[in-house]
C-alpha cells in the first residue's frame, strides 16, 4: 500500500519537478499532502469511497503513514493531484496527463456509482403473499453415499 509521501512524489514526478535536479521541500510535502487530504474528502462528499485515511487534523499531518489507497486508485490519485498542484507550481500540465486524470475519475465515480452485489438469504414471495413476505431459503436435502454421489431425499 502506498503511503501518502509516495503519492505526493508521483505527483510531483508528473509534473517533472522530482528526480535528481528538484527536491521538494518538507513544506512543499506538507502542503501537497493536505491538498491530497482535501481532494480525497471532496471525493468522499460525491460518493467515491477509497478507503483514505484522513489525517484527525491538519496538525498532525504524517506524510509517511499508509493513505488506504487501492493500488489500482493510486494512479488516478496522483494524477489528479498533480492537476490541482500545477497551477501553484507554475506548471503547464501535459494533455496526456489531463486525459489520464479526467479518464482515472470518471472510472472511480462508475464504479462508485454502480450498486454493490448483494447475496439474498431470503427470496421475496410476491405481493399476493399474506402469511409470509419472504420465502425461506431452499435446503440441500442430498445425502452422500460415501462414494463421491449424492441422492436426493424427498
Amino acid at each position: 500500500m502506498y503511503s501518502k509521501r509516495q503519492i505526493v512524489v508521483e505527483a510531483f514526478g508528473e509534473l517533472g519537478l522530482h528526480g535528481h535536479i528538484f527536491d521538494i521541500t518538507p513544506d512543499e510535502l506538507m502542503s501537497a499532502v493536505r491538498r491530497l487530504d482535501s481532494m480525497v474528502a471532496a471525493w468522499e462528499a460525491k460518493g467515491v469511497r477509497l478507503g483514505y485515511a484522513f489525517s484527525a487534523s491538519p496538525a498532525d499531518l504524517d506524510h509517511d503513514t499508509p493513505s488506504g489507497i487501492p493500488d489500482s486508485a493510486v494512479e488516478t490519485v496522483s494524477m489528479n493531484l498533480a492537476v490541482i498542484l500545477a497551477p501553484g507550481l507554475g506548471k503547464i500540465l501535459q494533455p496526456g496527463t489531463k486525459k489520464a486524470a479526467r479518464d482515472g475519475y470518471d472510472v472511480l465515480l462508475w464504479d462508485a456509482a454502480r450498486p454493490k452485489d448483494q447475496q439474498l438469504r431470503e427470496m421475496p414471495a410476491g405481493a399476493g403473499n399474506r402469511r409470509r413476505v419472504f420465502t425461506p431459503a431452499p435446503v440441500d436435502r442430498s445425502v452422500s453415499l460415501g462414494d463421491g454421489e449424492a441422492f436426493r431425499v424427498g
